[in-house]
């Protein structure tokens, strides 16, 4: 369920129309709906109510200040996977404590920011890094809590662009080694185990890989305590997916994850955290637009929009889908034809969906990509030029630009020309 319905004919966002948002800051934009993130966080926490948690959300699907600074509200913890990230998070006023720092290629200088500025736990993901980690804290002279990731070697059964848990995959350590990298951890200087970290991918929507994972975690668990280790903490991850396509079969519920996570781990006497990302700000989003030009092709026909495959660059990258609605409500039965809708980059790429049907538009007709709340605005770039778009919030009936859309003076003058040229 999201905050973006239909009133009088006109699609908005909570209560706010958005062509009055369109009259303001011009199309292409992003919006957000505090309702809607409000709504999907609680959802997790209704999941794991009774267990000991915490739900960090995962900052790399939506990393806006104002985002963070509103989920921190409502007591979400945040999972960041790059230094840039984990300022963010403190200017948005989440608290050290509160923030799990992941990610395959820490650097020495991330290390260092975290332990100065406080963190709840590094996800180490390889000896190299457990390595480097213990040096730098017994450099500093403090104490690094660290999970290890462990890869289990399970099929996700995602697109492989974000599976992350299976063994040809660069993320964590082979679970069967884990015992061994454990024992290591346990001997360097600088380092406390506090528990297990895994994560197996993204856009699940089967709880069956869920499930095997959890399970040969919870057994890991028992081993290494039997070894020793004081394992308090299994952080779970995320990946759990949303109806994209709205005419398929919906995901399985936080609440079906929740008891999965009951099944297989909930007898272990653990604090359990989760790392949602997609599943909190996806539906949350959409991006608005508007058409160029209708566009008579040689055997198809193309609607040219104003937004491109550098402002929301899924489709190109992984063949996603997204639904795309006009914000003016069609008359019921209007006739439908199909387009391809596409950018104006110069790009074959560049291409939103082909032969979607579509009612009839016209130029300067406004339309949405529904669920760009997630991997929309923060993988966007200035390909071609193309200043960053504007990110909207928005709740009840008002709503504020969150990050605006910078004058071309401002991205040409970053440049610097050598006196030599």
């Amino acid at each position: 369920m999201d905050h973006f319905l239909y009133r009088d004919g006109i699609l908005h966002a909570e209560d706010v129309p958005l062509p009055d948002i369109a009259a303001e800051v011009g199309t292409p934009f992003y919006v957000y709906s505090c309702a809607t993130l409000t709504r999907h966080y609680h959802l997790f926490e209704e999941a794991l109510a009774g267990l000991d948690h915490l739900v960090c959300f995962a900052m790399k699907s939506n990393s806006n200040q104002a985002v963070i600074a509103h989920l921190a509200g409502l007591g979400a913890g945040m999972d960041v996977v790059s230094g840039g990230e984990y300022l963010r998070a403190k200017a948005a006023g989440v608290p050290g404590e509160r923030i799990v720092f992941s990610g395959v290629g820490k650097s020495a200088a991330e290390m260092r920011m975290a332990l100065e500025g406080g963190i709840r736990q590094f996800n180490v993901e390889s000896e190299p890094e457990l390595e480097r980690l213990s040096a730098i804290a017994s450099e500093m002279g403090v104490t690094a809590p660290i999970t290890i990731r462990v890869n289990p070697d399970v099929d996700a059964r995602t697109h492989e662009k974000i599976a992350t848990g299976k063994s040809e995959n660069k993320f964590g350590i082979p679970i069967a080694r884990a015992r061994d990298v454990y024992a290591q951890a346990a001997a360097l200087p600088g380092i406390e185990v506090v528990g297990i970290d895994v994560h197996i991918g993204s856009q699940l929507t089967d709880l069956e890989p869920f499930e095997i994972a959890y399970e040969k975690v919870a057994e890991l668990t028992r081993t290494l305590r039997a070894d020793g280790h004081d394992i308090r903490r299994l952080d779970l991850g995320g990946g759990l997916g949303i109806p994209y396509e709205r005419s398929n079969t919906a995901p399985p519920l936080p609440t079906e994850y929740g008891d999965v996570i009951r099944r297989t781990v909930g007898d272990l006497g653990v604090e359990v955290e989760i790392e949602p990302g997609r599943l909190i700000s996806g539906n949350a989003g959409i991006l608005v637009t508007s058409v160029i030009y209708v566009k008579e092709g040689d055997g198809r026909d193309f609607l040219i929009l104003d937004a491109a495959m550098n402002d929301l660059v899924r489709p190109a990258m992984y063949g996603a889908w997204h639904d795309i609605v006009p914000v003016v409500e069609p008359a019921p039965g209007v006739d439908q034809a199909p387009f391809d809708i596409v950018g104006p980059v110069c790009e074959t790429g560049d291409t939103f969906a082909k032969q979607r049907p579509m009612p009839p538009l016209s130029e300067g007709d406004l339309v949405a990509f529904r669920s760009a709340g997630a991997y929309g605005a923060v993988m966007s770039s200035e390909y071609n030029t193309r200043p960053l778009i504007p990110e909207v919030l928005v709740k009840d009936d008002h709503f504020a630009v969150i990050r605006a859309r910078p004058s071309f003076d401002e991205i040409i003058n970053r440049d610097t020309v050598p006196s030599w040229v």
